[in-house]
């Protein structure tokens, strides 16, 4: 107590609480418009309504600004009648997602009903006003809405696409702007046509077309006109000033025409330094795109995964007879998907076959069908899943399809500089085996191509494999390509590929390879990698040994698309349940088996599914598609270098009965086996082959061919039997040489077997479900 009289603890507290202002709550409201439009653009457009639904000042802002609705994200929804206002009101506002699933939808007849009574008509006129809306926005993309009517039509009844092409023609012919290119897609789709009378149009409509502005119609023109000009020497100088104006504005086609126009030297126009400046700028301007943000974007997603996805499209592409290019753009696709939109597994076979119809349909006469592309899925999904998922790749690309690859690279390289036949196919070989690896694409395109091309010289020997003229044109130094060099020889001949539950290496490139139209080259013996090092120079390191994922990872990822049951009957379950994304169609068909399979295609089913009177989709119903089964449970397994160094393939050999691999918990290998093998998962006798068809030759009719996939011991597509060893070959090879069937042991990561999941598949899309949420506005 102090001489005061006060308590000193009386002086801790002030005599009046001093009482602070908080400061007014932010809120949304009150940020200023122009942010809340930031805000508002690319949320989907159920959180749109979600905001829309807060307050009337949102309210205002979502119903009365087209720019929100423009760039709104309608990621993994589909036109249906309960959102059918919505997608309109988009696509009216400017947004290209929203008219090109629209068009899509109404050309397909997926998703949006319409009553049976003209429905072509109907369908194809409202399809042709959305297609037209896509192409106004689509700006900085070549057209595209050909692709989706191009022939085949129909030779009888109405045909939806025809309608649209009539339509779209009458539009142009009422309207004056923004028209270039839609005359550009009319004339691509009548150019495929064999009538005379109909090319003349797309001459005509081409032309006119390119008086408007269109840079791939004049690409096109030029081409066309291409052998008329080299006979006239100032036609030719006048030919060559129009293709150096259309590469100059930016058309990649006619930038690659221009690069290899340099090889004929003085006939073309450019002379001496002039052509290696074009060239050189070319393969300069080539930028690498790290595709190991795939795996950052999916998370569930590895590379041995993609490299299986891969391996099956190459599969596909060999059988079909596609071009590399049209496999190299739809891997480009794929990936370019992958690193925009999140993927489940169970669709990743979905997204790369739609991808390769889309661009069959871009680059090939020869298209790859809707109903053929469900089939070669094995039928794990449906005609309209394979619809819709085109719609989110053309919506995702934003109607871009071409793109430079390492093929284009490469073909501008084998233009300018001689090369022998086995070299060129060897550089291709190459140039294909760049694809199953993504570590590959920390170099750009053109690197790559170089680095393949330079490779492939060293193999075979060459004294300059590259000379200063290869410098000059691309811009690399030899020094510059060694990293890629051995990076590539790594990757493509030192690495172990993965392994399916047959034991047999998924080697599909390999096996495109093997074909007498590339003289068989991936057979031939390539340089070891101490060899390589010695002949570029440089010390040899210890190569990196591979790095697959356990069985256990596979097995979890890849098991039975469709199981036993009858195709496109499908028990309720849902969507995640689909466990495997890859089929394999494997074997080609002989002439035989080509009309037997026509003969199944061709049936009648029970529920119309897709557009009316398409040649390339008449007879597609939904029902029972009694096609072969097909499995492929791929799974990575390490074999005994001893027993299956240069093992190969033979289509002709079957299962034994006495050699069917027993089902689990029967009797386990013994503790002194070398290596444990993970092979087929079900119970004897049952099916136990992973094509879609067969290539036996000996069936004789569609039944036949079933009961090989429900008998106690159905023939074997490319697999060798287990425990069979009549092809099995010891390596005779060199100690320094590496062939592509052998490959360094290395030592199992998983010993542990489990059983595949069989898992039930259902592709339902349901309105309901999609559009809960959704408000009316």
């Amino acid at each position: 107590m102090g001489s005061g009289g006060g308590c000193a603890k009386c002086f801790c507290y002030p005599t009046k609480r001093r009482i602070k202002r908080r400061p007014r709550n932010l809120t949304i409201l009150s940020l200023p418009e122009d942010v809340l439009f930031h805000i508002l653009k690319w949320l989907s457009v159920g959180d749109i309504l979600a905001v829309r639904a807060v307050h009337s000042h949102l309210k205002y802002l979502v119903d009365n600004h087209g720019s929100v609705w423009a760039s709104a994200s309608f990621q993994e929804l589909w036109p249906s009648p309960q959102n059918l206002k919505l997608f309109e009101r988009a696509a009216e506002k400017g947004n290209f997602e929203a008219a090109v699933k629209l068009g899509i939808a109404y050309l397909y007849n997926e998703g949006l009903s319409v009553s049976d009574e003209a429905c072509a008509e109907v369908n194809g006129l409202k399809a042709s006003r959305f297609f037209s809306m896509a192409e106004r926005l689509n700006t900085g993309s070549e057209p595209f809405i050909w692709l989706f009517i191009r022939p085949p039509w129909s030779v009888s009844g109405s045909c939806c696409k025809a309608v649209v092409h009539d339509s779209l023609r009458a539009e142009c012919q009422l309207q004056r702007s923004h028209k270039a290119s839609i005359l550009h897609c009319l004339g691509r789709v009548l150019n495929l046509f064999e009538d005379e009378e109909k090319r003349k149009q797309a001459h005509n409509l081409l032309e006119e077309s390119a008086h408007q502005g269109c840079l791939a119609s004049s690409y096109l023109l030029w081409e066309s006109d291409r052998k008329m000009d080299m006979s006239d020497p100032g036609r030719c100088l006048h030919s060559f000033r129009k293709l150096r104006d259309c590469a100059a504005k930016g058309c990649w086609e006619a930038q690659l025409a221009l690069a290899k126009a340099c090889a004929g030297g003085g006939q073309f126009g450019p002379e001496g330094k002039t052509c290696s400046e074009t060239v050189c700028q070319l393969f300069q301007a080539s930028q690498a795109v790290n595709k190991q943000q795939i795996f950052s974007v999916q998370k569930g997603l590895s590379d041995t995964m993609r490299y299986i996805l891969i391996d099956w499209l190459v599969e596909v592409a060999t059988m079909k007879d596609f071009t590399s290019l049209c496999l190299h753009l739809t891997v480009e696709c794929v990936d370019r998907y992958l690193r925009r939109r999140l993927v489940p597994r169970y669709k990743l076979q979905l997204l790369g076959i739609a991808c390769m119809v889309i661009c069959t349909r871009f680059i090939s006469k020869e298209i790859l069908t809707i109903r053929e592309a469900v089939w070669l899925t094995d039928n794990t999904y449906k005609y309209e899943d394979l619809v819709r998922v085109m719609g989110e790749i053309i919506s995702a690309l934003e109607g871009k399809i071409r793109t430079p690859t390492v093929v284009d690279y490469k073909e501008v390289l084998l233009a300018l500089v001689p090369v022998a036949p086995r070299t060129r196919h060897l550089c291709s070989f190459l140039c294909e085996l760049t694809l199953l690896h993504t570590s590959l694409s920390i170099y750009a395109p053109a690197r790559l191509a170089s680095a393949a091309l330079l490779l492939a010289r060293l193999t075979h020997g060459q004294t300059q494999p590259w000379t200063t003229q290869l410098w000059d044109l691309t811009g690399f130094s030899y020094s510059d390509l060694v990293p890629c060099v051995l990076s590539l020889h790594k990757k493509c001949f030192h690495d172990d590929a993965p392994k399916d539950y047959r034991q047999v290496s998924l080697t599909a490139v390999k096996q495109r390879f093997e074909d007498k139209c590339y003289e068989q080259i991936s057979q031939e013996e390539v340089l070891s990698y101490a060899d390589l090092c010695s002949a570029l120079g440089v010390k040899q390191e210890s190569p990196e040994p591979p790095s697959f994922p356990s069985s256990g990872e596979i097995h979890t990822f890849l098991s039975s698309p469709s199981g036993r049951r009858s195709k496109r009957k499908r028990e309720n379950s849902l969507q995640e349940d689909r466990g495997s994304f890859v089929t394999t169609p494997t074997a080609e068909l002989s002439n035989q088996e080509e009309t037997l399979l026509g003969s199944l295609l061709d049936w009648s089913l029970d529920c119309c599914s897709g557009y009316e009177g398409d040649q390339e989709s008449e007879g597609e119903k939904e029902g029972d598609v009694t096609a072969p089964s097909g499995l492929l449970d791929v799974t990575v397994v390490y074999l005994n270098p001893e027993e299956h160094c240069c093992r190969e393939s033979s289509d002709e050999e079957a299962w034994p009965e006495d050699k069917i691999p027993p089902a689990p918990g029967t009797q386990a290998p013994p503790a002194s086996a070398p290596r444990p093998l993970l092979c087929n998962r079900g119970d004897p006798g049952k099916d136990i082959t992973t094509s879609g068809y067969y290539s036996s030759v000996s069936s004789s009719s569609p039944i036949s061919s079933l009961d090989g996939g429900m008998g106690s011991s159905p023939r074997s597509t490319s697999v060798l039997s287990v425990g069979s060893h009549s092809s099995t070959k010891p390596c005779h090879h060199q100690a320094k040489k590496s062939c592509l069937q052998c490959r360094p042991p290395n030592p199992p990561e998983s010993g542990v077997h489990q059983q595949p999941v069989k898992r039930q598949n259902l592709s339902v899309h349901s309105d309901e479900d999609t559009n809960l949420g959704f408000l009316k506005l």
